[in-house]
């Protein structure tokens, strides 16, 4: 667990995950969502995984909520968070792996 209380990353998990299941769900299943992050050598990235959770997570009731979602929303958060703060290219953010890479894990930074 991250050590944070549930409060606070159900709060920092609304904020950042900005992005519908729907949303999520058709990204999943472009090009550009297979083509970004590291592969645990399946060929699936881990972003990519992370998105079909989050998924779930978010069509999850937050009373529903198993320890293991909780972890894995924390782990989102802080990925999410990391991610930004590297900043994002100067031309075509729009295009880029960087925004892909965001987006598999819900997060749309041009939302």
């Amino acid at each position: 667990m991250s050590g944070k209380s549930h409060e606070k990353i159900w709060e920092e998990w609304g904020e950042l995950v900005n992005m519908a299941p729907k949303e999520i769900e058709d990204f999943l299943e472009t090009d550009e969502s297979r083509q970004v992050g590291d592969t645990g050598g399946d060929g699936e990235s881990t972003g990519h995984k992370s998105g079909k959770r989050i998924v779930e997570i978010k069509r999850t009731n937050k009373g529903d909520l198993s320890d293991d979602q909780w972890d894995h929303m924390a782990k989102v958060v802080g990925y999410i968070k990391r991610h930004k703060a590297q900043g994002g290219p100067d031309e075509d953010a729009a295009h880029s792996k960087w925004r892909y890479s965001l987006m598999n894990w819900g997060h749309d930074p041009l939302k």
